[in-house]
């Protein structure tokens, strides 16, 4: 049987462990802060992923029926600046997340909602991105009745960038980032409206004021930085590192941080590693596997986020001088 692990977080990351745990023989515990199923704010595209990953982790099923995404444009203030394939997949994080917990129920996993637990030995830290001071405000929403001109669509803007994905039940994703105004007074949906204004991108936010914007899907979150998070020594997905969003690798990106922390809780679990061991073990395994795309994508997020970058990006786009699919595969 082995010795029990413990899950503080149940994101994608930390249920999809804990399912391969169970699936395994391992006893697993996991304690969620919040309960199921709610709204996070993500793109909710999972594109990049590596074969075989779902399998390994036991949790294929659960995004058998996903929207499948195969185009996707760039944009910015002006209308199109570069279309590329998307080869991903849409669902909500309200539907996956749900599904991942029900499974790990399933596989007798112990499940602790409305539940806060410290580090320790024996816990896996999957609880989020850590609260770090940063200039970025993350807001999403749900829309229905909205046409999109690809699967995916991308839109730099002055003060950041926002995508929209198929999901779900005919519904799009409507997800961006942006630069804090000093007090919003808007709140829901018409904070999102008023960022896309902000940025420049008024006729996108004409296009979302017609369409039926869900006030009970819109979540923000602020406080954060992208990049290696600092956390506990057995960390995966968002606390332990954070890609930037416009790569629409996020979600792909927590599932392989499962994987990689799998055999070394294993190795924990059946006593061939102490504990510290197991964490390096997970740690050194994630650098190589993302290193080298986190930070690609933070020299284009730079490139992206500040005013003359997305300029240039634009006007080089436009001449056809930016191999978007190439660029595409470094932060993959």
């Amino acid at each position: 049987m082995g010795r029990r692990i413990t899950i503080a977080g149940g994101g994608l990351a930390g249920l999809s462990l804990g399912i391969a745990l169970r699936l395994r023989g391992i006893e697993a515990d996991l304690h969620e802060a919040s309960t199921y199923p709610r709204h996070r704010v993500c793109g909710e595209f999972l594109g990049g992923l590596r074969s075989g990953t779902l399998e390994s982790l036991g949790i294929a099923e659960c995004l058998a029926d996903a929207e499948i995404l195969q185009s996707a444009v760039w944009n910015d203030s002006s209308g199109p600046i570069g279309r590329l394939s998307a080869d991903g997949r849409g669902i909500s994080r309200w539907r996956l997340d749900d599904r991942l917990r029900q499974r790990f129920e399933q596989l007798g996993g112990r499940l602790f909602t409305n539940s806060r637990i410290r580090p320790r030995e024996g816990v896996v830290w999957a609880a989020g991105r850590p609260r770090r001071e940063s200039p970025w405000i993350g807001l999403k929403c749900h829309a229905r009745g909205l046409t999109l001109d690809a699967d995916l669509e991308m839109f730099t803007a002055a003060n950041g960038y926002v995508g929209l994905a198929r999901i779900e039940d005919g519904l799009v994703n409507i997800c961006g980032l942006f630069t804090k105004t000093p007090s919003p007074r808007a709140k829901g949906p018409a904070l999102l409206l008023n960022a896309l204004r902000e940025g420049g991108l008024e006729i996108l936010a004409d296009r979302l004021r017609g369409a039926d914007l869900m006030e009970g899907s819109f979540c923000g979150v602020a406080v954060f930085r992208t990049g290696h998070q600092p956390g506990p020594d057995f960390s995966i997905g968002d606390a332990a590192s954070m890609i930037p969003p416009f790569t629409g690798h996020g979600m792909g990106m927590a599932f392989e941080s499962a994987e990689c922390a799998l055999k070394p809780a294993l190795d924990y679990a059946h006593g061939e590693k102490s504990w510290l061991d197991a964490a390096r073990a997970c740690a050194q395994v994630q650098h190589r596997r993302f290193g080298r795309r986190l930070a690609a994508a933070s020299v284009l997020h730079g490139l992206l986020t500040t005013r003359n970058g997305s300029r240039l990006a634009s006007a080089l786009a436009r001449r056809r001088l930016i191999p978007f699919q190439s660029l595409l595969q470094l932060v993959r």
